[in-house]
């Protein structure tokens, strides 16, 4: 038989790492590393902000796939300097030590979320679709950081910190903007959702192809959303340097409610 690929998920207990529990479980050996034990996984507890108590977690992993952080959008400094930039910082240096092969980083749409105040992109949050120019310019990776958080400026800071380990330290990462990953898969409460919607399926789908790209992609940053109608970011990165082709989309009709009580 072949081994499958030992992959520790920081953030194992929660949402998407619930996520990819219940769809790569077959795929991959699965562990978790967080503050409470995931359901159906070895399990890891501890904190990421304290490097001694984390590091037998990494011994023996291939990837680590770092979820773990305050997601909240508009965390404030201090939760956000202990839960997503030491903790980053520690995640990427318990793996270089450790001599795991890859960190795939959920970094988040939040890093650019600046141009969510400009048109056209304006007009997508707020459903004002009928106003959009055809083949309006989407949103890349090549646009400059424009975080409108403390949550979005660690984003950007955990994008920086891979490439520096990756040139100094030879430790590969690939770093997953992201969109919006809902509990009960339904973005049609708001057009805000419709746009940044990335399913269940292709969370697993864009998690996966990260694992298992090449060797010799050192690192990479890819927006990855479901194939939204409505999009503000592009997804042609994931597509070309990936070879991720979502499987959902989300459409134009919505209706104004609030999000599930997880996401909120």
């Amino acid at each position: 038989m072949v081994e499958l690929k030992k992959v520790l998920i920081t953030g194992g207990a929660g949402l998407i790492g619930e996520v990819l529990r219940d769809h790569l479980s077959d795929r991959y050996s699965l562990y978790s590393l967080d503050l409470k034990e995931a359901v159906g996984i070895p399990s890891f507890i501890g904190d990421l902000s304290d490097m001694e108590a984390i590091i037998p977690a990494f011994e023996g992993q291939h990837t680590v796939v770092h979820l773990a952080a305050d997601r909240r959008a508009y965390s404030d400094w201090p939760s956000t300097l202990d839960n997503n930039i030491i903790a980053t910082f520690n995640v990427f240096e318990a793996a270089k030590r450790a001599g795991v092969k890859r960190v795939v980083f959920a970094s988040s749409n939040h890093s650019q979320g600046g141009f969510y105040l400009d048109d056209p992109w304006k007009l997508i949050t707020e459903g004002r679709f009928d106003e959009l120019e055809p083949g309006y310019r989407l949103v890349n990776e090549d646009d400059r950081i424009r975080p409108d958080g403390y949550y979005g400026v660690s984003k950007a800071f955990g994008e920086a910190l891979g490439s520096y380990y990756d040139d100094y330290h030879g430790l590969s990462s690939i770093h997953l903007r992201i969109g919006w990953v809902i509990s009960d898969d339904d973005p049609s409460f708001s057009p805000f959702a419709l746009s940044l919607w990335l399913s269940h399926q292709d969370t697993a789908q864009a998690v996966a192809k990260a694992i298992d790209a090449p060797d010799s992609l050192r690192y990479a940053v890819t927006y990855v959303t479901s194939n939204n109608r409505w999009k503000i970011f592009s997804i042609d990165r994931a597509r070309e340097v990936l070879g991720y082709e979502p499987r959902d989309a989300a459409g134009s009709d919505w209706e104004d409610r609030d999000p599930p009580l997880r996401d909120q």
